[in-house]
């Protein structure tokens, strides 16, 4: 498995606050406006998904699968052509602020490494930037 990340983001609330926001997907429903509609549709939230329709993968549901109280959240890709594990790093920053990073970890093979990796990363960095533009 190939680990990825994208930069780290500072966020001006405090850790608790992101966490109580990321943790329960329906939350972040606002950043539907914030997607490119022609790389991004159908955009879905759940407590516990989120799905969407990229092209040309089609839909791809995340699932939260683990949640570790104020300073993470896990996800895996379902319907993905591809196994993917991602998440979701807060730390405190200060008592006012935070610091986020979003990682993945998925299982390309040789062949397909060299198209999925730039991707991959530019899709990371995307999600990053705009969960560090949520009002928490």
């Amino acid at each position: 498995m190939s680990q990825y990340e994208s930069s780290v983001k500072n966020i001006p609330f405090p850790q608790e606050r992101v966490y109580a926001k990321l943790e329960d997907l329906n939350n972040i429903e606002s950043i539907k406006g914030r997607l490119p509609e022609d790389k991004v549709k159908d955009l879905t939230f759940s407590r516990d998904e989120a799905s969407v329709n990229v092209p040309p993968l089609g839909n791809v549901t995340i699932r939260v699968v683990e949640r570790e109280a104020p300073k993470c959240i896990k996800f895996e890709a379902v319907g993905s052509p591809l196994p993917v594990n991602m998440w979701i790093q807060i730390i405190p920053d200060g008592e006012e602020a935070s610091k986020m990073r979003v990682v993945a970890k998925a299982e390309i093979n040789f062949m397909l490494k060299a198209m999925i990796e730039k991707p991959l990363k530019d899709a990371l960095e995307k999600i990053a930037e705009v969960l560090s533009m949520i009002q928490y």
